[in-house]
């Protein structure tokens, strides 16, 4: 019996119901480090335009990355598109809509894989509208996992681990979610997270998309015309007004990790599991699973870096060729030089 698993399911439910409750001890709540394991954009299979649907239902998505998963005190990654059924497209009817519509029995594979939190602060929450969200929520709530992201509804969330009170916020870049080019907007969720929480983790949506925008840049990204946002502003900024983790999707590819003031600091994480409707041809196909260990206060201790290579149709498979490592190694170098961490070729992250 996994007693943590369970223990995430009954205290999400009733949070994201709109209860609150005391944090209680659990096992290993002597213990004052905490591991944390994350993950990119997660789109287990579509609806629309056409059917596009794993083996066995999806039971088999997640089968390499399950252990890892499973054993982090909480793991979490960005759920890209809408648990739903029914709703109308927001994104057009071709054959290339790029609007992600996924079967709602399918987070019962999120929380088999053991996932505790989803962020839905992304450009494909609302694919089929007000319809999917509210679908998307009540999937994820049926199945005790924590969810955030939604201007307007649940914009940050509280889970208990360990005997810490843990809090999550999810920002993105367009007008639905709780935006994350609103520095004021940020500094007010963080505020009300530090006054009642032990532990902040920050999930971001932005930056450019595609195989040429691996790097991350300085200053402000646009992509189509619409500003994606700053995002080492953005990540030393929600530092700064108390975050722990920050770690960030949307871009499609992986990209460098930091620790900055004691914390750590993923820029992309990248495609993870979206075997359908979306490239995976190179390092689009990367596909990390990034575990992180801290002391009680937030402070980094070490990482591992878990590679993962994608394959149409069937989700995330263990990369032998190691080059998932060797490119977050490279990107890290080159984007933070002043870093004070390093990647070694096994995908330990480690202090220097």
């Amino acid at each position: 019996m996994n007693f943590k698993k369970i223990h995430s399911f009954i205290i999400c439910l009733l949070i994201n119901a709109g209860f609150s409750m005391p944090a209680f001890a659990v096992s290993g709540a002597n213990d004052d480090t905490m591991t944390f394991a994350f993950v990119g954009d997660v789109m287990m299979g579509r609806t629309f335009p056409s059917v596009q649907l794993p083996e066995k239902d999806g039971a088999l998505l997640f089968s390499d990355a399950k252990p890892i998963l499973r054993r982090a005190d909480l793991a979490l990654g960005n759920l890209e598109g809408a648990l739903c059924e029914g709703g109308t497209s927001t994104k057009g009817t071709g054959p290339n809509s790029y609007a992600f519509r996924t079967p709602p029995r399918y987070a019962k594979w999120l929380k088999d894989a053991g996932f505790d939190f989803m962020s839905m602060a992304n450009n494909h929450s609302r694919d089929f509208g007000q319809t999917g969200i509210e679908q998307t929520e009540q999937a994820l709530r049926e199945q005790g996992i924590a969810f955030a992201g939604v201007a307007g509804r649940v914009e940050y969330t509280v889970v208990t681990c360990k005997g810490k009170k843990i809090g999550i916020c999810a920002f993105g870049h367009n007008q639905y979610t709780v935006k994350h080019l609103d520095l004021n907007k940020v500094e007010q969720v963080l505020k009300a997270l530090r006054a009642q929480t032990d532990f902040i983790i920050v999930s971001f949506h932005g930056g450019a998309e595609g195989r040429s925008k691996n790097h991350l840049p300085n200053g402000t990204e646009t992509f189509l015309g619409e500003n994606r946002g700053n995002l080492r502003q953005l990540a030393h900024f929600c530092i700064d007004n108390g975050a722990d983790i920050v770690y960030g999707h949307g871009p499609h590819v992986l990209r460098c990790v930091e620790v900055y003031k004691g914390r750590f600091i993923a820029y992309s994480l990248g495609n993870f599991c979206t075997p359908y409707g979306v490239s995976l041809t190179g390092i689009s196909g990367y596909a990390p699973l990034v575990e992180i260990k801290t002391d009680g206060s937030g402070r980094f201790i070490s990482g591992q870096i878990h590679p993962f290579i994608q394959r149409p149709g069937v989700g995330p498979r263990a990369d032998k060729s190691n080059a998932v490592v060797k490119e977050m190694m490279t990107l890290t170098q080159q984007d933070i030089p002043n870093n004070p961490i390093k990647i070694d070729v096994s995908g330990k992250i480690l202090l220097k």
